[in-house]
């Protein structure tokens, strides 16, 4: 699962760094680099600690 949440983030970053730089779209642009920090922030609290 944790795995799967980074493909998605990574896949939200490029959609926006491609709206960024080719459409112009901003208010769409900035609600998707949200979600993939979110879904980092997630990522980074659910990984299980290992000890």
């Amino acid at each position: 699962m944790n795995s799967l949440l980074y493909i998605v983030a990574v896949i939200l970053v490029i959609g926006w760094a491609l709206g960024v730089f080719v459409y112009s779209a901003a208010g769409l642009i900035h609600v998707l680099l949200v979600i993939a920090i979110i879904a980092i922030i997630l990522g980074l609290i659910r990984r299980p600690t290992a000890m």
